[in-house]
């Protein structure tokens, strides 16, 4: 790292706005926190402890979860943290490491959701094709590089970052992000904008793969009502997902970069952190209500642990 002896921490000013408030929403963020850890969770082991369940989808749709667990994992804690004191510092480290984190779970999210468009493309569009194209050996080698090129993808941003010295030490968030430490350089970022360029370039690539993929699901569903079916029952939920985190990514890269001083300053706190809030909570949900053999299993669960607990108590009580 290159930085020093210069900035060795950086202040987060997002939290002006809601300092007055600071005690409800650090009630309400534990809440949430609490939610997506029981939703992720619960919808993970129900997926490893049925054999049934270790099927394509239900494979993509764990890491999903541990996605979401991971990426949370670096905001929540720290956010609450941050809430209660008085002083919202937080190390140069320590920040680097929540850019990392943070964008590279964002990352992982897109990449995990398009491999489930994929999947489902191959299910509705070539079903005769489906269990040799998404044998479970093709599922875990898709499922490894879908971590594994966010993963080096965001190593390399974050060293970049890491490399340039720094001559401010102000961030306008609520957590540490990539573009506003690159913004508080001395010298040239043109290394920083050449690799952001061409991983906006690959992503943009991404989503018009998955538009294609749609477009083929669309025309394919509209041949058959048992096709409707399928698309309405696992494709629509995706879609959902996938149009909540392109759209929050979306705005909080252009904000970051373009953005205006007018934008009212809740408004950019909430669209920073929709990405964090509304996906690893909703994922899960989504999935495990709609999913028939997933909600079934799930209830089984659920029926099972309540019936353990009955028991262990009249026991007890006896």
């Amino acid at each position: 790292m290159n930085n020093t002896p210069g900035v060795v921490h950086f202040s987060l000013s997002g939290f002006n706005s809601i300092a007055n408030y600071r005690v409800i929403i650090s009630f309400f963020t534990l809440l949430c926190y609490c939610l997506i850890l029981m939703v992720n969770v619960s919808l993970i082991l129900t997926i490893i402890l049925h054999k049934n369940l270790h099927d394509p989808m239900c494979i993509i749709l764990c890491n999903l979860c541990i996605s979401g667990l991971y990426g949370t994992a670096a905001f929540y804690p720290r956010f609450v943290s941050d809430l209660l004191s008085d002083r919202r510092v937080i190390s140069y480290e320590q920040c680097l490491l929540q850019i990392y984190v943070i964008y590279s779970y964002a990352m992982l999210d897109y990449a995990v959701l398009a491999l489930m468009a994929y999947d489902r493309y191959v299910a509705i569009c070539r079903p005769l094709e489906y269990h040799s194209v998404m044998s479970l050996q093709k599922t875990a080698v898709l499922v490894c590089l879908a971590w594994f090129v966010p993963l080096c993808c965001e190593a390399t941003v974050v060293s970049l970052t890491s490399s340039l010295k720094l001559c401010g030490s102000h961030i306008h968030k609520l957590y540490c992000e990539n573009w506003s430490v690159v913004k508080l350089a001395c010298g040239s970022t043109k290394s920083n904008d050449i690799v952001g360029l061409v991983l906006i370039s690959f992503y943009f690539a991404v989503a018009l793969c998955i538009g294609f993929s749609y477009v083929q699901l669309v025309k394919s569903a509209l041949k058959s009502k048992e096709g409707r079916r399928k698309f309405i029952q696992t494709c629509m939920p995706h879609l959902f997902c996938l149009l909540n985190v392109t759209t929050t990514l979306l705005f909080d890269h252009m904000y970051s970069r373009y953005g205006s001083a007018s934008v009212p300053e809740n408004l950019k706190n909430f669209m920073g952190v929709q990405f964090l809030l509304i996906p690893p909570v909703l994922n899960p949900i989504i999935y495990g209500v709609i999913l028939t053999k997933i909600r079934n299993r799930m209830i089984h669960l659920i029926v099972t642990a309540y019936q353990r607990l009955k028991l262990q108590s009249n026991v007890r009580n006896k």
